[in-house]
């Protein structure tokens, strides 16, 4: 229990680093990027806010996701994680993914239709793919923390 307790702890420091770093994103450096590159470059200037909503969207999800983990170790600290409780936020997670997915598949379609060189093309596939894996891999950890969770009413029940 020791180990959990610090493992939960030293999670807890990381997200928040995260979480702050993600906030500095959101609100300075991609917009600060974006308009630079419309700047730089005016040609491309008409993608400047799209590009903005669709990165700031992606932060978005994993902020959501961030949150979602904090409320998982606070169950996982007080030792309620076989509850429906933990099904809600997993599902954050699952819909926080499957969103960012979505919106990166449609990047993905809109840049492969008009790509000259197939390097971004490929860069977005293995993207989507990575982001397929992980929000399959999150639906079958769901399945299985289901499957504990009624497991564990049982035998909280027999006893």
């Amino acid at each position: 229990m020791l180990v959990t307790r610090w493992a939960v702890t030293a999670l807890r420091v990381f997200l928040v680093v995260l979480f702050g770093i993600l906030v500095v994103f959101q609100t300075l450096s991609l917009p600060g990027q974006f308009a630079h590159m419309a700047q730089e470059s005016p040609e491309q200037a008409y993608l400047r806010w799209p590009l903005t909503a669709v990165t700031v969207f992606w932060v978005l999800c994993v902020q959501v996701v961030v949150v979602a983990t904090w409320k998982l170790l606070t169950l996982v600290k007080n030792d309620r994680i076989f509850s429906p409780a933990s099904l809600v936020w997993v599902d954050v997670i699952v819909w926080a993914v499957a969103a960012a997915w979505v919106v990166l598949v449609a990047v993905f379609l809109y840049v492969g239709f008009r790509a000259d060189d197939p390097g971004v093309p490929f860069l977005l596939l293995l993207l989507s793919t990575g982001v397929a894996v992980l929000g399959l891999l999150m639906v079958v950890l769901r399945a299985l923390l289901r499957q504990a969770t009624t497991l564990r009413t049982d035998m909280e029940a027999v006893i």
